[in-house]
């Protein structure tokens, strides 16, 4: 970005050059286009510079362009959009084009971004500044094929890019070459040892390695950096590195079993204003995590000898009603943990007769195939809140972390509900807080170096329906729409990367309970779980296969995938 800011620095020199028409825009003129002028003076002079209307075309551009800066420095995106479209509008330009589409990339709109940087190299020589910015909106995007393509460009272009070499080690590590990620890693630490991106970074590589200790030191130095010398660069979204120091240090902690100081961190996150998604997602981590480890006991020492598990042919534990059955012992690092719930015996909408064989049938699929287990069947929101809290508290520290669910769920402004057993949906109700949010579950397992599946064989209604409590073969609490792809975690942020989700059907639609003994989602995924070899984004094209056929196409399963490689549940 600094070459491209010196073209239009070129120019604001010539702009003020010119005879003044008073006597304030030679005072104003170098506050605006200065980029180390603060957000604040910056964006002051430049709206003084626009009222007194006396620049058109090309000047009336670079003053819009730098106030899109000021408003970049602030984090305030949707202002940097709407000048810089101003700006290229009066004129396009490389850096007009590759400022909005970084404002676009730190909203998260990817594709746009993407047409932006794309514009922005058709409209000059080729440029690493630009090559690297369209790199991090395809890893957005999770193409890290491509990415490592453009960081290859930048790299070419500037052999000591840092952040391009740190971000090409993100990818590497994102397709699973952690040692080709370490490398360019340690390179960028190399060329510029006081950034505290690139020690993040290794923070995460070095927590997929299971080396805790180095990613706490590696995490503390970065904290300290930040602390010491705030990154200056425009294009960093304010606080965003501090907020992702403390979450990784954190989340080391934790899988460590430090609880203490994993709150610590927590709250650190917490503390900060985030402006960018990367920053919301982190926080919206955080706030889950926080909960759960201010909830926990002590955790069994890491060289504890491991609890005796559960033999995969023994008879499942089962629970219904609100005891809850004992929480899984910690699980060592590497462990593949599932969380089971099956819900069918409503008090106060319609039964389902099928959402605890379908849990018991998955469940005994993936003990099969070595999971860890832990099941329950007709919980209500106490014991359905316990079990997933226990669960999402365990997982730091699971390498694969799987979660089915079969019942009831439903959607309230844009959020997706699952639904104990207990929950009498009534107007004037508290709804929100009676039932289990999906985001937060989500975001209580958003972790790159761990791989996540989510399943869920229900869908989401309106609760306060008339015939919220009418009868059906469905697991709509009525018979309309049903479930909608998630698109959030939290406050804006995507689906994390490492995950996958998939509903019994596609967004809008409802799932079917079935006439015999198990949903047609449940009956042909618990035959397919354990085959061997078979990658899982395979096995649920399987299963969408089987349940098309079986319901004459009233039925198509869904899902959305952010995996970073090819997983197996049952070993080739």
């Amino acid at each position: 970005m600094r070459r491209l800011l010196v073209a239009l620095s070129l120019l604001a020199a010539t702009l003020w050059s010119a005879p003044a028409v008073a006597q304030a825009r030679n005072q104003l003129g170098p506050l605006c286009t200065t980029d180390t002028t603060s957000a604040e003076q910056m964006i002051d002079a430049c709206n003084k510079i626009i009222a007194l209307k006396v620049f058109r075309g090309e000047q009336l551009a670079t003053i819009h362009f730098w106030r899109a800066v000021g408003w970049n420095k602030k984090g305030d995106y949707s202002k940097v959009i709407a000048d810089a479209t101003e700006a290229i509008r009066l004129r396009p330009s490389q850096a007009a084009y590759n400022l909005r589409g970084s404002a676009y990339y730190d909203k998260g709109d990817y594709e746009i971004a993407i047409t932006d940087f794309d514009d922005a190299l058709t409209l000059g020589p080729p440029s690493g500044t630009i090559f690297h910015n369209r790199g991090n909106a395809w890893r957005g995007k999770h193409d890290y094929a491509k990415a490592i393509a453009d960081y290859d460009m930048a790299i070419k272009a500037d052999p000591k890019s840092v952040l391009s070499f740190q971000n090409r080690g993100i990818s590497k590590q994102a397709l699973g070459d952690l040692d080709g990620a370490l490398a360019d890693i340690n390179q960028a630490i190399r060329l510029d040892p006081s950034l505290p991106q690139p020690l993040i970074n290794r923070t995460a590589i070095w927590r997929a390695k299971g080396d805790l200790d180095r990613a706490i030191a590696d995490g503390s130095e970065a904290i300290r950096l930040a602390k010491e010398r705030p990154p200056v660069n425009i294009m960093t979204p304010p606080n965003s590195v501090l907020i992702s120091g403390y979450t990784h240090r954190a989340q080391a902690y934790e899988a460590k079993g430090d609880y203490a100081r994993a709150r610590d961190d927590y709250q650190a996150t917490l503390a900060i204003v985030a402006s960018d998604a990367g920053s919301k997602a982190n926080q919206a981590t955080a706030k889950v995590r926080l909960s759960l480890v201010t909830d926990a006991g002590a955790p069994i020492p890491r060289d504890a000898p491991s609890p005796t598990t559960q033999p995969a042919n023994s008879p499942a534990p089962q629970q219904t009603g609100a005891a809850p059955a004992p929480s899984p012992a910690p699980a060592a690092r590497g462990a593949r943990m599932a969380l089971i719930i099956g819900n069918g015996g409503y008090a106060h909408v319609k039964a389902l007769p099928n959402p605890a064989n379908d849990a018991r049938a998955v469940a005994k699929s993936l003990r099969d195939i070595g999971f860890t287990v832990s099941e329950g069947i007709d919980l209500d929101r106490a014991a359905m809140q316990k079990m997933t809290r226990d669960f999402l508290r365990e997982a730091a520290r699971a390498q694969v972390a799987l979660v089915y669910y079969a019942g009831h769920g439903v959607q309230v402004d844009g959020r997706n509900y699952l639904i104990p057993v207990d929950v009498a949906l009534k107007p004037g109700t508290a709804m929100t807080e009676a039932r289990i949010d999906m985001d937060t579950i989500m975001a209580g397992l958003d972790d790159q170096v761990r791989t996540n599946i989510l399943i869920f064989d229900a869908c989401r209604n309106n609760p306060m329906a008339q015939q919220m409590a009418s009868a059906g073969t469905n697991r709509g609490i009525e018979g309309a729409s049903g479930l909608a792809a998630p698109t959030s975690l939290g406050a804006g942020a995507t689906l994390g990367a490492g995950t996958l989700i998939a509903f019994a059907t596609a967004p809008g639609q409802v799932a079917l309970d079935g006439e015999g003994a198990n949903s047609p989602f449940s009956a042909a995924l618990s035959r397919h779980l354990g085959t061997p070899g078979l990658e899982v984004q395979q096995m649920l094209t399987r299963v969408r296969a089987e349940v098309v056929s079986t319901t004459k196409n009233k039925q198509v399963p869904w899902s959305n995938s952010s995996l970073l490689g090819e997983i197996y549940l049952a070993e080739k």
